[in-house]
């Protein structure tokens, strides 16, 4: 089975049969790869029923996410929705837990299933709840996190009775910084809550330089079981600190989801591109008589807008050859674009996508090679929705309803609607001078 249509990156697939029923609902952190383990021969995967699943496959749907931690719960709420005969896991609506910092005058942090409205701060959730308990029982340990940690309901206005107390092992022990004895203020045991916070909000920095630092001679002097649980505490670092941008699943999530990422698929096949380009960059530019000239660049990640990429740009005539010249312009604003990705050190797209036809293409090739720059790009024109590449020695002619065509033409609109917002802006300002 062909799987070049894969991503390289987090999602979630879907295996379907001939009729186009949901089969296995899965998560990755690099789709490609986990799907090719289905297909190998001696796989180590040793669940019974994978070589009967893998018969009955006939074509795989994926869903992107933006980290790992985000395609564990859009998995979870797929397969409670979809139901796939071959998930054993996740039919019943046992749910993904959180942490709560409680509303208290002495708050407690508590792992729990259901997010309640109950003034209570949440963190998560998080799908992977082990190396969570492990780090913050070794937090708890070094008392950086030193909450109490009793069941008991108490306030200032309605103190412990003093037997409760006695009767507590972690008073005893002192694991306790004992707030229902009076040993700590209201507004210094606030204040280690907030910390707490802070921590669970991400604010982890020194711990973690602490712990690789701790790993590292943990290793060095051989041991290795000290060295594997700083591991783990760095790896629930990564994962709390993980992009969660999933909720509850609208009722076309899926239909949605898959559509975009079947225009991705369908415009590699198109452009016979060595893998799906997930990452494209659209290019325009803008001017009226010579002047606001402005330029423009957007940007789709599996075929959803992703604003963080977009830029705008104006450019100076004095810089240009002669005037107005709409090449010269697209050469600029893409060496420039090119520029600020080598700076960043940031990847590189799959696609860029130039509006306009052969010209704005050659300008837009001479910023490459300037930039020594070796990656797919194409233009498309406005009139009969040409596409021009390198790579065709005709322009390319899709269908009007083609999904990879659509996906173009909806990149270089934004791009357009982007670029004059930006020049309207700019002649706005001109005229007020004026």
């Amino acid at each position: 089975m062909d799987l070049s249509h894969l991503p390289g990156g987090p999602g979630v697939y879907l295996m379907r049969d001939a009729s186009g029923a949901v089969l296995y609902v899965g998560k990755a952190k690099d789709l490609r790869k986990r799907v090719a383990q289905y297909f190998r021969g001696g796989t180590s995967d040793t669940r019974r029923k994978i070589p009967s699943l893998v018969a009955l496959i006939r074509r795989i749907d994926y869903v992107a996410s933006a980290s790992e931690r985000e395609a564990l719960l859009t998995e979870r709420q797929l397969i409670h929705k979809l139901q796939p005969f071959f998930n054993e896991m996740w039919k019943d609506s046992k749910s993904y837990p959180y942490l709560e910092l409680t509303r208290e005058d002495f708050p407690r942090l508590l792992f729990t299933r259901r997010k309640l409205r109950d003034g209570g701060r949440y963190f998560g959730p998080y799908p992977k709840v082990e190396p969570l308990k492990k780090l913050l029982a070794h937090l708890w340990r070094i008392r950086f996190v030193n909450l109490r940690r009793c069941r008991w309901a108490f306030s200032l206005a309605q103190p412990l009775p003093e037997k409760k107390i006695k009767a507590c092992l972690y008073f005893h022990t002192g694991q306790c910084t004992a707030p229902c004895a009076g040993r700590i203020s209201k507004a210094a045991y606030g204040a280690l809550a907030g910390r707490v916070a802070d921590f669970l909000k991400g604010d982890f920095e020194k711990l973690r330089l602490r712990f690789e630092a701790g790993m590292k001679k943990a290793a060095a002097r051989l041991a290795y079981e000290e060295a594997a649980l700083y591991r783990d505490f760095l790896d629930a670092f990564a994962h709390m600190q993980e992009r969660v941008l999933i909720g509850k699943l609208e009722p076309d999530f899926l239909e949605n989801a898959v559509g975009r990422t079947s225009a991705v698929t369908a415009l590699k096949a198109a452009l016979g591109l060595p893998r799906p380009p997930a990452h494209i960059e659209a290019f325009d530019t803008s001017s009226l008589f010579g002047r606001q000239a402005v330029g423009s660049s957007v940007c789709f990640v599996n075929g959803e807008r992703h604003p963080e990429h977009y830029r705008h740009y104006r450019i100076n005539f004095k810089n240009l050859p002669s005037g107005s010249d709409d090449f010269a312009m697209m050469e600029e604003i893409v060496g420039r674009r090119l520029a600020q990705l080598a700076a960043k050190k940031e990847p590189l797209p799959d696609l860029l996508l130039i509006d306009g036809g052969p010209g704005q293409l050659a300008a837009a090739m001479k910023a490459l090679a300037a930039a020594k720059v070796k990656l797919p790009v194409i233009s498309l024109a406005k009139r009969l929705e040409e596409i021009y590449s390198p790579r065709f020695a005709k322009p390319l002619l899709l269908d009007r309803a083609h999904p990879g065509l659509r996906l173009l033409q909806a990149l270089r609109d934004e791009a357009h609607r982007f670029g004059i917002t930006y020049h309207r802006k700019l002649r706005g300002r001109s005229e007020l001078k004026d």
